[in-house]
């Protein structure tokens, strides 16, 4: 019997947190070994953190070049939070494939780095068909001048390719645990699916099928480990297994340690740009409506050619202080991957969202995920909308007229809205546009320079 070994060390959903990168980057150069590879299943980068949004995310490449990443692939937070641009550049300098194989220019041709699959052959000979595929958000990456693929028509197309050259086939995914759940469920003959996105802690990994799947949470709080033994002489998996590893008191490596404070040097450098000087305090309050949170609905409003808008106070995190204000400050009390967009709705649909909108439920929600990065999203700031509170009654004006029901508005607001449970008008509305690149800091930006550059 001619045994084959392999162990895949996997991250998914770093999103720039590096308390424990350095451990996991001394773990896996000390444990690594000729039947080893390192796989990175994309949001690695998070331009919420100082030191990814300073060197775009260029930082973080140099991260993984130095823990020895074999294959990575992209998550939503390279796809759509970097300009079309950015993204082409952003993998020049990195010393791994990137494998997405759902991605395109819009002449359906590929950024040089980029990889649909790959088949490796370890030193054992052992042959590994490695296929990627990321959350295809059409509508952020058709604006941004890509275009991308829905994943399994393509995975169906792929797979026998990949199948026909491999012992062993590995499926970089970041769709999250239910679309990976239904792949497995729908197409045979992928040995693990590696996933990300929804940050799912899976200890031993889960079984779908013939298919093993494997998700280390987000943070970089574990590192994943696959082993798999493969019987030559029969050419079939004998055993596959799962597992995840705490690493936060393990030794850390020095080279990282010293990528990390150039950042953070470089960092500071670089977003000590100053913006404006504002003759007087902006404080920031979530429960209340005050100038600085109604300044910037009120730029969000103008920046998208609206007459209404609406947005939570909770989105900016700090008060600023008289006197010059840099980028970094902006950076620090708004540093959400949040874009402006508007939504269109009928009156009814409006007057149910703000009514949602002032609920206790809603303002005191310490919300996760949807690009935001605060506490708790606070009251609701409205510009071009009055509402009246009566004991139970509720009178929304709009632009100075009662809201009309059957009418249809154009609402500029906050992209987050349109995902899932927040506002359901909202996020059903079949009329939306999305304002991209720009993100809700640099609204805040532009309107402090124009009003006290």
């Amino acid at each position: 019997m001619a045994i084959k070994q392999l162990t895949i060390f996997h991250t998914n959903d770093i999103h720039s947190c590096f308390d424990n990168w350095s451990q996991t980057v001394a773990y896996i150069k000390k444990n690594r070994d000729e039947n080893t590879l390192y796989l990175e299943l994309g949001d690695h980068t998070d331009r919420s953190n100082a030191l990814t949004e300073a060197t775009y995310g260029k930082g973080n490449v140099e991260l993984l070049n130095e823990a020895g990443v074999d294959y990575g692939t992209i998550g939503n937070n390279e796809g759509i939070t970097f300009s079309k641009d950015q993204l082409e550049s952003l993998y020049e300098q990195a010393t791994f494939p990137v494998i997405v194989a759902n991605v395109f220019s819009e002449n359906e041709a590929r950024p040089k780095w980029m990889k649909p699959f790959v088949i490796h052959t370890m030193k054992s000979g052992l042959k590994i068909g490695v296929i990627g595929i990321t959350a295809p958000f059409s509508r952020f990456y058709e604006q941004l001048g890509w275009k991308v693929k829905a994943p399994l028509p393509l995975l169906k197309e792929l797979l026998p390719q990949v199948r026909k050259q491999a012992d062993i086939v590995i499926f970089m995914s970041h769709l999250g645990l239910t679309k990976d759940e239904e792949i497995a469920e729908r197409i045979s003959g992928i040995d693990v699916i590696l996933g990300a996105h929804t940050h799912h802690v899976l200890p031993n990994g889960k079984w779908v099928g013939d298919t093993l799947i494997a998700q280390t949470g987000k943070h970089g709080a574990f590192l994943g480990k696959v082993t798999l033994d493969y019987d030559d002489s029969v050419h079939r998996i004998k055993q596959r297994q799962a597992s995840l590893l705490d690493l936060k008191e393990k030794p850390k490596d020095l080279d990282t340690d010293k990528i990390l404070e150039r950042m953070k040097v470089q960092a500071s450098e670089i977003l000590s740009e100053p913006i404006a000087v504002i003759p007087k305090p902006l404080p920031v309050h979530w429960q209340k409506q005050t100038e600085f949170g109604q300044l910037l609905c009120d730029a969000v409003t103008e920046w998208c050619g609206k007459e209404i808008g609406m947005l939570n106070a909770g989105v900016l995190l700090e008060s600023l202080e008289q006197g010059v204000v840099t980028k970094a400050d902006i950076h620090r009390i708004c540093p959400h991957p949040i874009n402006p967009c508007t939504v269109k709705v009928t009156g009814a649909q409006l007057e149910k969202t703000i009514k949602r909108a002032l609920t206790k439920e809603l303002t005191d929600l310490e919300l996760k995920g949807f690009g935001f990065r605060g506490k708790i999203l606070g009251v609701m700031l409205f510009t071009g909308i009055e509402i009246e509170q009566q004991s139970s009654m509720i009178q929304i004006k709009v632009l100075n007229k009662p809201l009309n029901k059957e009418k249809v508005y154009s609402v500029a607001t906050l992209d987050m809205y349109t995902f899932g449970y927040l506002f359901p008008d909202f996020s059903d509305s079949t009329e939306k546009q999305y304002f991209m690149p720009e993100f809700l800091r640099d609204v805040l930006a532009w309107k402090l320079t124009q009003k006290w550059a």
